[in-house]
Formats: C-alpha cells, structure tokens, sequence
C-alpha cells in the first residue's frame, strides 16, 4: 500500500519534471539554408511605447554582426522602406520575401516585435522591462529558419540592501533616473543581445563570417 501511494505521488512529479525541460530548437531549416547576410526590418511594436521600436532596433545590428552575419545598415534599410512609402514597422513586415529579396539582396530577413517595453512603478520600487520575440525567414524560399524570445529587467542589477529608508531614496533616485535618462533604452541592449547573439541556448547559430562557425 505504501509503494503504491508512493509511485502515485511520484508519477505525477516525474511527468511535470520532464515537461519542464525545454527541448532542442531544430537547426535542420537554418542549417539548409545557411544564410550569410540578414536584413534586419524595424521592429512591429506591441507596447504602448511609442520609441521601443527605433529604440530596440539601434540595438539590432551589432549583435547579428557580432555572430558572424552581413548586416545591412538598418539606417539605410529603414530610409528604403520610407522613401517608398512604407513609413510604419508593420507595414514593412507585410512586404513579400521575394519582393525583399530583389529590393536588397540578403539572404533571410530578421523580423522583431517588441512585447514589452517601459517603466513599471510599484509601491516600493520600479523596473525598465523590454521583452522582444524575432523569427528569421529564408528570403529565397519564405521558409522560417529560426525564432526565439528574450527579456531583461533592470531590476536584474538592483540592490535591495538599506532598510526601509534605503530602500525608499533608491526607489525614489530610480524613478526620477528611469523618466529622465529613458533607463529601457539601455534595457533594450541587454534584451537584443540575448535575443540575436549567436551562442545561447536555442539561439541563434553562428553565421558563415564568424570563426566558431560549423557548416
């Protein structure tokens, strides 16, 4: 009676277990494709901030260069998009692949939005918080060769030490320096890098221009 009240106890726990282990991202598309160069579209914006877009992709290019990719200049790709009168992120987004493939010349297109973006205050506190999710498309074929999401919180760094009065000057200097210095722009870094660096777990893979990179 013991075991058996046991192993149903137990089963249960070993099937959430298993369910909590993320499983490997399948490369085999990517991998096919094997682009050299990434045309990044300015990022769709799902927050009620009207700069995350432009602001998280200033963030963009470095990152994918970084992992071994041509990057087109996202200053002159977004001036292309504009002068052909397509001023808005998800206007860009809705343009075929093949059409981006003969305007520009890359290989796959990286497409962004940004879930998150902004200050959250609370009683005691606040937190810049960007969260952005990105798929790569094969621009020769309309395949998708990845996708992947990512978030960063400047409450990463804080420290809660100080008492009740410590804790009330931080939260008050943090708020002012959130407002005035616009702190989720530099959140925004943190979160394209999680996001487009080569090298993390279910990531993005290195790219043909990259020393770490396996054909």
């Amino acid at each position: 009676m013991i075991r058996t009240a046991v192993a149903t106890i137990l089963f249960p726990l070993a099937l959430l277990a298993g369910c909590a282990v993320d499983n490997p991202y399948d490369y085999s598309a990517f991998k096919a494709a094997n682009p050299r160069s990434i045309l990044v579209l300015p990022p769709t914006n799902s927050s009620p901030e009207v700069n995350a877009s432009y602001s998280f992709y200033s963030h963009t290019q470095r990152p994918l260069a970084e992992s071994g990719y041509y990057v087109l200049p996202i200053t002159l790709v977004d001036e292309v998009f504009k002068a052909n009168g397509l001023p808005v992120p998800d206007e860009m987004h809705k343009v075929d692949p093949a059409r981006l493939r003969k305007i520009f010349g890359a290989d796959a297109a990286m497409y962004i939005d940004i879930n998150d973006y902004g200050t959250r205050y609370f009683v005691i506190g606040s937190a810049s918080v960007v969260t952005a999710q990105a798929r790569l498309v094969d621009l020769r074929t309309g395949a998708l060769l990845w996708e992947g999401r990512a978030s960063a919180s400047s409450s990463e760094q804080q420290n809660n030490q100080g008492g009740l009065a410590g804790l009330l000057i931080t939260a008050i200097v943090r708020q002012v320096a959130a407002t005035a210095l616009d702190e989720s722009h530099g959140v925004a870094r943190i979160t394209s890098a999680r996001l487009l660096s080569a090298g993390r777990d279910n990531g993005m893979l290195y790219g043909p221009l990259s020393p770490n990179y396996k054909p």
